[in-house]
């Protein structure tokens, strides 16, 4: 290869060459390059007391929080510090009008005071190994790629259940990588029994709500804390009164320095999913499918969600968590679509795959194998785009839609067969759905639904009962939804009641809800089968591609996609420009909040009690202040995060903790396909406002002295 398509090729890669700030690095797997890269930012740290599976270090206070967020260890009574939005569903658990912990907090005054959470659990990465050889011993050149799948998935459960065999006490889980390229097991150990100890008000945790998610600056705060509790030879073990806090191995201490701009900072937690390196086919079918779904599906449905609750406080709490979860995510599509489009994300792909395209022609043992690829891609995901799309809608209109299917789905699935605690648990959380979920929001709901899908979908996707909506209720929505719901058994906690107790004069197949949901369950596969041999293909040519650039860039230093597993992010502190003639500075202060509060006058996302703007007033936050005297509130770094990421520590040079990680910027939302380090930041609250929330507005005190605080000054 000549000098001149070196340089050609280094140009239209530069969009996605690593920079210090970009990655999710394995911390199993820190290559000298990437040790290197921290070690000029300023990382103090020796790199060994990150990640060290015989030592105790840094790695070991991170935990991942319920499996959908991360947090920290920070005392050695086992607190542990996530994002109020983390902890959000079992703050509404607990509360009711008469205790509304969501509008006026949660303090646990002793130890008998805090709450369990049955169905929360955090889990601790003990080691990991590359298992890849072993995996990819059990493939063959000539197999399909379902027959390829089929190997390499029972492999990875094989390996995975030697871990539990060996001891009960552990979980092994063998996760993909680099598009099935590679195969990593992860061992970890779960704790059950997870209290709820402090959560400040929403006005605090959730201040600006939906107008803020996503956006900078930022002046929520993001927090909660809970304690892991353990048996007396700190085993997990299940709830019991008589279990004692958790000793960690390591503690993480908390800084009362601060940042300055440019000061080094990491994030280790467990980021969800990102798809950095799918084609450019890939991008734009999301865009088009699951991305547009859930905005135009959860838009409607979160708008009559939003209207009820505003309305009634019993709805508030019933609906909060819920509402929460979806707005996030119809949130974060919006942003994604915008920045797609603005960032010319599908542009920068082409262009790097035209690239690709030319090596592989280029490269002779790389064109007998791989001439092919890109036209396959495009045909295929042409093949499929149309069903793909119908599929989004209808899981966002039906599975995931009104809670009358979601409860008929769990009943069809659920297994009593199962250990006994999971039937346990389950059983539990179906009684929560009739706790949190009220009949004549849910009909409204399903009838926007029924029409939702209706106007965006072909006739060929429609489900069994828009044919009796037409012929039996004259096309009338709203009556077929009213006969449902006044016929079947299961809207109510005594039909459930009469299916779990196999009541016999109750002939489950025969309930409406329950015959609905197999008719979707059936018109879903049918959808899905019609895309079976075009996904297929997708699945190999992605996983192809994602080999290939490798093998083109032998000198790169890739990171694999995020997955769940525990990841290794860094950079520094700094502000951005998000548009021309704009500069965002690095920090918020609570001269914010007020200047929000003004701003929004009579809007309850920016209500804060009054005693709260009082103690903010009295510039009175002692050793919590900055060096000017000022209360921080969040801060941004260009470090590399995405959902799962919320609950992230932050930690300084030395390891310390600054704050947790719980949002990225609404500029640059399409990070999760392309990482964009002008603008790309993510959003953390400052443990200062942490701390100052619980010792001065709740009082907690007893906390603060768990803490290993740590300050120069």
């Amino acid at each position: 290869m000549n000098i001149r398509i070196i340089a050609i090729i280094a140009l239209l890669f530069s969009s996605s060459l690593l920079r210090a700030d970009e990655g999710m690095w394995l911390l199993g797997n820190l290559n000298k390059q990437t040790r290197q890269a921290m070690k000029e930012l300023g990382l103090q740290l020796p790199v060994e007391k990150l990640y060290n599976p015989k030592k105790p270090c840094l790695a070991d206070a991170v935990v991942s929080f319920g499996g959908f967020c991360s947090g920290v260890v920070v005392s050695d009574d086992g607190l542990v510090f996530t994002n109020h939005h983390c902890g959000f569903s079992s703050v509404q658990q607990h509360s009711s009008v008469e205790h509304d912990y969501l509008k006026d907090g949660f303090v646990a005054r002793n130890r008998n005071e805090e709450l369990p959470n049955p169905e929360l659990y955090v889990r601790f990465l003990l080691r990991t190994e590359n298992v890849t050889k072993r995996v990819l011993k059990a493939t063959k050149p000539s197999m399909t790629e379902s027959e390829r799948r089929v190997a390499v998935d029972s492999l990875m459960l094989l390996i995975g259940n030697e871990v539990g065999d060996r001891d009960s006490t552990l979980v092994g889980v063998v996760d993909t990588y680099y598009a099935g390229n590679e195969f990593w097991l992860s061992v970890y150990r779960d704790f059950n029994d997870v209290r709820l100890v402090f959560a400040p008000p929403s006005s605090i945790g959730k201040f600006g709500w939906d107008t803020d998610n996503w956006v900078w600056p930022r002046h929520t705060g993001d927090f909660c804390v809970f304690r892991i509790y353990a048996d007396k030879n700190n085993q997990p073990a299940n709830y019991s009164p008589d279990n004692i806090p958790y000793k960690a191995s390591y503690v993480a201490p908390i800084s009362l320095d601060g940042y300055k701009e440019g000061s080094f900072c990491m994030t280790l937690g467990y980021p969800g999913q990102t798809e950095r390196f799918l084609s450019s086919f890939g991008v734009e079918e999301r865009m088009g499918g699951m991305n547009q779904a859930m905005i135009d599906v959860r838009g409607v449905k979160q708008a009559i969600w939003k209207r009820e609750m505003d309305r009634r406080p019993d709805i508030r709490i019933k609906y909060a968590s819920k509402y929460d979860e979806s707005s996030n995510y119809w949130k974060n599509s919006i942003g994604m679509n915008k920045a797609i489009r603005e960032l010319s994300v599908l542009e920068k792909k082409r262009t790097a795959e035209a690239t690709l395209r030319q090596w592989i022609q280029r490269t002779p043992s790389e064109r007998e194998k791989l001439l092919h690829l890109f036209s396959s891609l495009e045909l295929n995901y042409k093949d499929r785009r149309e069903v793909n799309r119908a599929m989004a809608y209808f899981g966002e209109s039906f599975i995931n839609g009104p809670e009358l299917i979601q409860l008929a789905l769990e009943i069809l699935n659920f297994d009593f067969e199962a250990e006994s605690q999971q039937v346990t648990l389950r059983l539990e959380k179906l009684l929560d759905k009739y706790a949190n979920f009220d009949l004549s929001i849910d009909k409204e709901v399903f009838v926007a639904l029924l029409k939702e899908y209706r106007s965006k979908v072909d006739t060929r996707y429609l489900p069994p009962l828009y044919q009796a909506i037409d012929s039996a209720y004259g096309g009338k929505e709203h009556a077929y939804v009213d006969s449902l719901y006044a016929q079947t058994q299961i809207a109510t906690p005594r039909g459930l009641q009469r299916f779990l107790e196999r009541d016999t004069t109750y002939h489950l197949l025969e309930d409406p809800a329950i015959a609905l949901g197999i008719d979707l369950i059936v018109k879903y596969y049918d959808m899905n089968h019609a895309t079976s041999t075009a996904s297929e293909e997708i699945e190999r040519g992605e996983r192809l591609m994602s080999d290939a650039l490798r093998r083109m860039k032998v000198d790169y230093n890739f990171y694999p996609d995020a997955n769940s597993t525990l990841r290794l992010s860094f950079g520094t502190v700094g502000g951005y420009s998000p548009f021309d003639g704009a500069a965002y500075d690095y920090y918020t202060t609570v001269k914010g909040i007020f200047e929000k509060v003004q701003e929004h006058q009579g809007d309850p996302d920016f209500a804060i009690q009054p005693e709260l703007l009082s103690l903010f007033a009295s510039g009175n936050f002692g050793r919590y202040a900055d060096e000017k005297g000022e209360m921080n509130v969040c801060f941004i770094s260009n470090n590399d995060i995405t959902g799962g990421n919320s609950g992230s520590a932050m930690f300084n040079a030395r390891g310390e903790l600054l704050g947790l990680a719980f949002d990225g910027n609404w500029e640059a939302m399409s990070g999760d396909i392309v990482f964009e380090p002008d603008l790309q930041r993510c959003i953390g609250v400052d443990v200062r406002y942490m701390l100052f929330i619980i010792e001065k507005y709740g009082k907690a005190g007893e906390l603060i002295k768990e803490l290993k605080l740590n300050a120069s000054k």
